[in-house]
């Protein structure tokens, strides 16, 4: 018989004995490491508002993304017909397919082909811009803020640098257009030539015209020399005193590359068949 046969401890003796190493090591086989630690006001902090940050951040660009998104219009482009223009390709031939602002971006490929819209390629191209205004990726003249009638006005603004008083620094503003001034002719009262000559869109231009509206900054324009503003289409007015954008069609469009020798793929072969056709012209002229 084995006098040294260990007999089993009863669990409460085991817990009086020491309760405390059996307490932590019951705790350490159960929990993970992270669990087991107390969490500090700091980092419970952390753990709440880290992620609600980064789920809304994360939401706010889906929505953006989102194929059932539909941006508001800008000012420089205000309708289906002046973005259709601008992204240019003649793809304002299909404007009048388009009977909403909402259509043009909710319609699928599939749709747009149902409607006409051939080749395939224009309507990868429609919908690439499609993608790009929802996104907020506009081309020249996009930030603008102040466009009436296809128009907009662009003034320069000199701004002395407070470290040095002999640096001027010249940025090109975006600024409101007033209502144009109603000419009266002789001889007629200016009632009756309101009601005669004065179009629709003018008078709501004017009725929303806000005098306290302040001037915003522009992007892809630059200063040359002392009042000069040098950028994609802009136009010198009188007395320098600024220039003018006017829409137009193509101001946005991605250029297509141009086929030279056959494109890239095959002008290796084109040159040398053209080569070798002149060293053979070459020969025969010199036989004869």
């Amino acid at each position: 018989m084995n006098t040294f046969r260990s007999r089993p401890v009863p669990l409460g003796r085991a817990l009086t004995i020491a309760p405390t190493r059996w307490a932590a090591a019951t705790t350490s086989a159960i929990q993970p490491w992270h669990f087991a630690q107390s969490l500090t006001s700091s980092s419970s902090f952390r753990f709440t508002t880290l992620p609600n940050s980064y789920s809304t951040s994360t939401s706010t660009a889906n929505n953006a993304s989102s194929p059932t998104h539909v941006p508001s219009p800008i000012p420089l482009v205000p309708d289906v017909a002046t973005f259709l223009s601008v992204i240019g390709r003649n793809m304002k031939q299909h404007t009048t397919k388009f009977p909403s602002w909402e259509a043009l971006f909710t319609l699928t490929s599939q749709q747009l082909r149902e409607l006409g819209i051939e080749p395939p390629r224009d309507r990868r191209y429609l919908l690439r811009w499609v993608h790009r205004f929802r996104e907020g990726r506009f081309g020249i003249a996009g930030d603008f803020q102040f466009v009436r009638n296809g128009v907009a006005e662009l003034r320069v603004k000199e701004a002395v640098d407070p470290s040095d008083p002999l640096v001027v620094h010249k940025v090109v503003l975006n600024v409101p257009m007033p209502p144009e001034a109603e000419a009266v002719p002789e001889g007629e009262e200016k009632a009756e030539v309101k009601s005669a000559e004065v179009s629709e869109g003018t008078m709501e231009a004017a009725s929303d015209h806000d005098p306290n509206a302040l001037p915003v900054r522009v992007h892809g324009y630059k200063v040359v020399g002392a009042k000069t503003i040098s950028g994609p289409y802009a136009l010198p007015l009188k007395q320098q005193i600024g220039s003018r954008v006017t829409v137009t069609e193509g101001m946005w469009e991605d250029q297509l590359g141009r086929k030279i020798d056959g494109g890239e793929r095959r002008q290796a072969e084109v040159r040398f068949r053209r080569r070798a056709a002149e060293r053979r012209a070459a020969r025969e002229s010199l036989a004869a």
